[in-house]
């Protein structure tokens, strides 16, 4: 492999599926990168930001043996870096000061370090928390190359450190953990390819995949060459190894302003000399509701799994937002470890039982059925002398989503299974939710999905072949907790209840900046309204993948106790 004049060099990104906390089985996962870049002649192998600690670590970086198992770890992995140099996200302790950095190991050596200098405060990013900033942006000669390394945030900013470092290398490196949201990979891979055109070097750009918590991780690494052509890009949501061979032309005249801002470390060349052809990669790209069923599907086997559970247990209820629920859980963990729960109570109708009955068939899962007629009748005996002279109503209603809330519970309590809440975005924006109720659970599948994309994803689902029973696609949506029960008894139709929510929630807007044909300001105003009103019951319900730009939870920090017009 050689060309005339150029510097050939062959680099692997290492999109691996981390763990907070988990060393030992980051440390694995970077020892079998590590020998699967040797074995394919590589030179230079990257892995993400922050590998050996997981992303985000948050407040455990607070706690001193952590970092202490982090840079134990980072010694047992240097040897494993024999015959390569590793880029290897970790936190580095430097006397009273913590850094988000990268390792720079070669051939069993840690040489050097880069230290993020663009901390990131904002949506569910909180780094200034806890790191400090680094001081100065680093490169690394290598082969007659001068190569820069930079973290994450540092790249997004077209003023920040790699430009600094543009005019003196000839390949920019990127370790990232950026997280996943609806139309995220597009806009990252512009950005990359305009940098790297503004920049006029080529990058390699690496990012992690996974599910912690509420976030999901969804690779598409990617290297790009310096006139923003993509030279090869990871697929989304998979762990994968992403290899490309580069000829590079070193800057003839590199300027020597700003050197003295740029810390510099000298790699001797490794990898094999002999390099076998690697075979080319194949990139598919996804539809948005291919992406987002990934995503969803990803975060809900992780948070699973790395929590200690394997199978789930959910209630069906014959409306949609049970079944693609049952639907994600299915492709996440496999039929055998999902269980779905029929609960009918007197106000539910034949067709929904018949749905749900239906999906589970479709799907193979094991059901149990559960009336509740009998419940609602002890507890109305309880309380007969306390509810005296007053009204059927919510108080009602409520009370068989918590008698359902309690079956699944005790379900759960006994055999070890974790209970998957149903709601959709767009519910719990308006607290159509009942705490304590259809809210209880360890997971929310879908909480950040709103409603017309739920019906998007259905349809999705059903593209082949029937999954989902037609009559779910097609019928009103219900709650079913009183004769003739319809949402839109309580909500606006969702075809306009949902752009309100976006442009309130996602986008800030106020109510005098809202328009949406078909609804009046006053319900606009009743809309804010019951989002602001609600937020007490959102704080209390569980976890869910981040889907949308500004989900529930770290994205959105609002008090609950507030002054409102």
């Amino acid at each position: 492999m050689q060309a005339e004049s150029g510097v050939p060099i062959r680099i692997a990104l290492a999109q691996i599926n981390g763990w907070v906390g988990g060393f030992k089985a980051n440390a694995e996962r970077v020892k079998l990168a590590c020998s699967q870049a040797r074995k394919i002649g590589a030179d230079v192998v990257l892995f993400p930001e922050l590998t050996l600690t997981g992303y985000p670590p948050e407040d455990l970086l607070h706690k001193k043996n952590f970092i202490q198992d982090c840079q134990a770890t980072l010694k047992k992995i240097a040897p494993h870096t024999r015959g390569l140099t590793a880029v290897i996200g970790f936190a580095e302790q430097k006397g009273k000061y913590l850094y988000n950095s990268a390792a720079l190991i070669c051939d069993g050596k840690h040489i050097g370090t880069s230290q993020k200098i663009l901390l990131p405060n904002y949506g569910v990013f909180d780094e200034k928390r806890y790191f400090t900033e680094g001081d100065k942006p680093v490169r690394f000669s290598f082969k007659g190359l001068q190569v820069g390394v930079t973290i994450c945030e540092d790249i997004w900013e077209e003023s920040g450190p790699g430009k600094t470092l543009c005019k003196n290398i000839d390949l920019l490196l990127n370790i990232s953990s950026s997280p996943y949201q609806q139309g995220k990979g597009k806009a990252r891979r512009q950005m990359v390819i305009k940098r790297a055109r503004s920049y006029g070097t080529p990058i390699a750009y690496v990012n992690r995949v996974g599910g912690q918590d509420e976030l999901v991780f969804d690779g598409q690494s990617l290297i790009v060459g310096a006139d923003g052509k993509i030279i090869v890009q990871g697929n989304s949501f998979a762990e994968e190894l992403i290899v490309a061979d580069l000829i590079l032309h070193p800057k003839s005249q590199k300027s020597k302003s700003g050197l003295k801002n740029i810390r510099s470390y000298r790699v001797p060349a490794m990898g094999s000399k002999n390099k076998k052809n690697i075979p080319p990669h194949c990139y598919r790209e996804k539809t948005m509701q291919e992406e987002v069923y990934s995503a969803l599907v990803l975060g809900t086997r992780d948070y699973i799994h790395k929590n200690g559970f394997s199978k789930v247990v959910l209630g069906l209820s014959g409306g949609i937002d049970s079944s693609i629920t049952a639907v994600i859980a299915v492709d996440a963990l496999g039929a055998d470890n999902v269980v779905g729960v029929l609960m009918p109570s007197p106000h539910s109708s034949q067709g929904s039982i018949d749905d749900a009955l239906a999906l589970a068939k479709n799907l193979n899962i094991k059901t149990f059925t559960f009336p509740i007629a009998s419940a609602m009748q002890a507890y109305d005996g309880i309380l007969e002398d306390a509810f005296k002279g007053t009204d059927v109503g919510l108080a009602e209603e409520n009370l068989q989503a918590r008698i359902r809330g309690n079956l699944l519970m005790a379900l759960s309590n006994k055999m070890g299974w974790m209970v998957l809440t149903t709601g959709n975005k767009s519910e719990i924006s308006m607290g159509y939710c009942t705490l304590y109720g259809d809210m209880a659970g360890g997971f929310a599948v879908i909480k950040d999905v709103p409603k017309m994309l739920v019906y998007e994803l259905s349809h999705w689902v059903n593209r082949e072949q029937e999954i989902i029973p037609q009559n779910v696609l097609i019928k009103d949506p219900s709650a079913e907790l009183r004769p003739d029960q319809r949402d839109t008894d309580s909500l606006p139709p969702y075809d306009l209840l949902d752009p309100v929510l976006l442009r309130y929630i996602e986008e800030d807007m106020s109510v005098e900046e809202i328009k949406v044909s078909g609804l009046s300001k006053s319900e606009i105003q009743r809309i804010v309204c019951l989002v602001d009103l609600n937020e007490y019951k959102r704080r209390q319900g569980p976890p869910g993948v981040k889907i949308t730009p500004k989900a529930f939870g770290k994205d959105r920090r609002l008090p609950i106790t507030q002054g409102r017009k």
